[in-house]
């Protein structure tokens, strides 16, 4: 493997982890409000499908960008009302929004386009281009950082950026201001928040609202930037993969970013290398393509040490009378 090859890599990385760092900090405002949230994966597909679907009608990529938002919020606002109104079971909740996201993308993609619960392919201004950061150009010759720049840095869709953006201002709207202390104390004592004055229901309600924009902005990204299309089902688990580096992050930002860029890397050598050869044993191609999901599994079972949730997460508020 030369430089170039891990140039190209590290290229590959920042796309694919993309989709996963929004769904990461979607979680990450949903949860730290005490919101557990399963269907991140149903609001990713939801919100590929529209975005893609819109983008092909209209030939507007940020028409169905907001689409795409839309419908994630509304699918948000579902489950933000099963869970908190209805004091339903969010684990349960979550499941049925990405059993109905599944459903629902194929049924309403055949009726439209009749192309097997496809979009037509999506180009030109239906689609995000790519943006060529200054100097990429006269930088590439540069000895090793040139490629790093022009190749590795540049040259991403405006997304890519903003969901690089993204991850300083959760930190700061989480730390640094009094929604975000009060959105943190949600998740960890929703009676002291109450007793202070502030709405526990709105808080919520606001925590998973701006997770329906940020699983808008990965599904939207999907569909209309890493892809040209929308396909079944094809956030691929993307969404329970974010929930594992929201584990693995243990509900920090910056630690997210970086979960995420570890996945992103895994499916970026899944998706270069059929196989790996160590000199002494060869990792077969199977095992390299289920790289992401061995992590995810390993994760969620616990094996990269304890992670504490939110006390209060999962469960209703119940006010005292």
């Amino acid at each position: 493997m030369n430089y170039l090859d891990i140039v190209q890599i590290l290229d590959s990385t920042i796309r694919l982890a993309t989709p996963l760092l929004f769904a990461c900090l979607a979680g990450l405002f949903s949860e730290r409000a005490g919101v557990f949230d399963i269907g991140l994966e149903g609001k990713i597909l939801i919100s590929a499908f529209f975005s893609a679907a819109v983008a092909a009608m209209t030939g507007s990529v940020w028409l169905g960008l907001m689409a795409g938002i839309l419908a994630s919020v509304v699918f948000s606002g579902i489950h933000g009302l099963a869970a908190i109104t209805f004091r339903g079971d969010q684990l349960i909740s979550g499941v049925a929004i990405n059993f109905l996201a599944a459903g629902l993308t194929v049924l309403i993609a055949q009726d439209w386009f009749a192309q097997g619960g496809r979009t037509p392919t999506l180009a030109g201004g239906a689609r995000f281009a790519t943006i060529d950061l200054p100097f990429a150009d006269a930088l590439a010759g540069v000895p090793f950082l040139g490629p790093l720049y022009s190749e590795a840095i540049s040259g991403h869709s405006i997304l890519v950026y903003a969901g690089l953006l993204t991850v300083p201002l959760t930190w700061y709207i989480l730390f640094r201001t009094r929604f975000g202390l009060r959105l943190r104390a949600v998740g960890e004592n929703p009676g002291a928040v109450d007793t202070a004055g502030v709405s526990v229901t709105r808080l919520r309600y606001s925590a998973v609202l701006i997770c329906g924009v940020l699983c808008g902005l990965s599904g939207a990204y999907l569909a209309t930037g890493l892809a040209a299309s929308f396909t079944q089902n094809m956030s691929a688990g993307r969404g329970y993969i974010a929930l594992a580096a929201l584990i693995f992050a243990k509900w920090r930002p910056w630690h997210a970013l970086g979960a995420c860029l570890l996945f992103g890397l895994l499916q970026a050598v899944s998706n270069r290398y059929s196989s790996i050869d160590l000199g002494i044993i060869e990792i077969p191609n199977a095992f390299v393509l289920a790289l992401p999901y061995i992590l995810t599994v390993v994760i969620l079972a616990g094996f990269v040490g304890k992670a504490v949730p939110p006390r209060a997460g999962g469960e209703p508020y119940v006010k005292e009378r």
